[in-house]
């Protein structure tokens, strides 16, 4: 008789320990297949362009930050981005190169220098966002439509859990 493998409906307090272990490695290989397929050139050639104006997938990232926010300064976009700040540095100082973005004074501290798109920076976003949409659209259409809020709620608490750990780890005991 075949062993049923555990559902994630199963309660986690239901499951043993051999089948906790079986199901995170089967969502560390999950993991790890999201990350090569996102990772690949013909998807990141799709997504950011292949020509001079492409855009690098963490310049990406600091665009889509403040395309969301309004005018950051630098620590904020290092928080957000939990970069080192000079790390969150060198990513503007590309978008600034390209055009992307530009720094100016703060509008009630003109010694802080603050951070925001330019209209080039708004149209390339656009554009990246266009394409995503229909990447989404597309893997979303292998789901049902009962199973969409499922996943969605189960990838937003992933995540959450992920930063939990990340934190767990990295804050220093009292």
């Amino acid at each position: 008789m075949a062993t049923v493998a555990p559902t994630m409906t199963d309660a986690p307090t239901r499951l043993t320990g051999r089948q906790r272990y079986e199901l995170a490695v089967r969502i560390a290989v999950a993991w790890r297949a999201i990350r090569r397929g996102a990772s690949t050139g013909g998807l990141l050639n799709y997504l950011y362009g292949t020509d001079d104006e492409a855009i690098e997938q963490g310049q990406m990232d600091t665009l889509d930050l403040l395309a969301m926010n309004p005018p950051l300064r630098m620590s904020e976009i290092a928080d957000a981005l939990r970069v080192d700040p000079s790390t969150a540095t060198r990513a503007v100082q590309r978008l600034v190169k390209a055009g992307l973005a530009q720094r100016r004074p703060g509008q009630e501290d003109g010694r802080v220098v603050q951070v925001e798109l330019t209209d080039a920076g708004k149209a390339v976003y656009q554009s990246v966002f266009e394409r995503r949409v229909v990447l989404m659209t597309d893997i979303l259409s292998h789901y049902t439509v009962e199973e969409l809020p499922v996943l969605t709620d189960m990838l937003e608490r992933f995540v959450g859990a992920v930063d939990e750990f990340v934190e767990s780890r990295t804050t220093p005991a009292p």
